[in-house]
């Protein structure tokens, strides 16, 4: 069987927009490792939120081997968008005004933590009042977006801004308006996407930065291990144990 020239393209694609945000976001990095590193320091909760595909990167940082302890997900009922029927449910949800406040409102974040929004567009209701609603809280708040929706499409919000106008931190994935990286002849549709490869990437790469700046203060980060290696349950029931108060996916 040949190889897929298309197949190719699209890792082509993929690298070129990793090397990019490696080069062009590395201070935006170490910026939200610290500000990370700065909440488990201090006592803090870390929380990751994104709606659609961009729940993907989110949950990528929440409980996982390799992983910080006290990510948890904020979760919001339905915008994850395929587990509910119909899936364009999910895609409605993100425009609704207010539903941001009423999950913030119920969930145990509080002033002094950190939260995570990740949203590709940028442009809904839901992250854009997320990210407000948690920096009104006293929250720290940290966006991974894509800043070009910012200056080529238009804010869904009342306001007229994006999540990036509402962040301590922006991290921008540098993904094109569309989201499909290659077109070919006799597809009518752009296709290809590569916004969970490189938010996901954007992500761990934070979590990286926040474990460096925690051996750099003499702390031990908060790291679950792999659960299919040898001892690796032990080491998360201590982690968990130390932890739980701060852990919020087990209750």
């Amino acid at each position: 069987m040949s190889e897929s020239k298309l197949a190719g393209q699209f890792f082509d694609a993929a690298i070129g927009l990793l090397q990019r945000v490696r080069d062009e976001e590395s201070d935006n990095i170490a910026a939200a490792g610290e500000a990370v590193a700065d909440t488990v320091a201090a006592g803090g909760r870390l929380f990751a939120f994104g709606a659609g595909h961009s729940s993907l990167a989110a949950q990528d940082v929440v409980y996982r081997a390799g992983g910080f302890a006290l990510m948890n997900l904020l979760a919001v009922p339905g915008v994850v968008g395929v587990d509910v029927m119909p899936a364009t449910l999910g895609s409605a949800l993100e425009r609704v005004d207010g539903l941001a406040g009423a999950v913030l409102d119920s969930s145990p974040a509080k002033a002094g933590d950190v939260l995570v929004v990740v949203s590709l567009s940028g442009r809904n209701a839901l992250p854009v009042e997320m990210a407000m609603n948690a920096r009104a809280l006293g929250l720290k708040v940290i966006g991974v977006t894509s800043v070009a929706y910012a200056e080529e499409t238009k804010s869904r919000h009342v306001s007229n801004t994006f999540l990036k106008d509402h962040c301590d931190v922006v991290l921008d994935s540098k993904i094109a308006v569309g989201d499909a990286e290659l077109s070919h002849e006799g597809i009518e549709a752009p296709f290809a996407p590569a916004s969970t490869v490189v938010t996901s990437a954007l992500m761990q790469a934070t979590m990286a930065a926040a474990a460096e700046s925690l051996v750099r203060r003499g702390l031990e980060p908060p790291l679950l291990r792999s659960g299919n290696v040898d001892g690796g349950h032990e080491w998360n029931g201590r982690v968990m144990a130390e932890y739980g108060d701060r852990i919020f996916y087990r209750r």
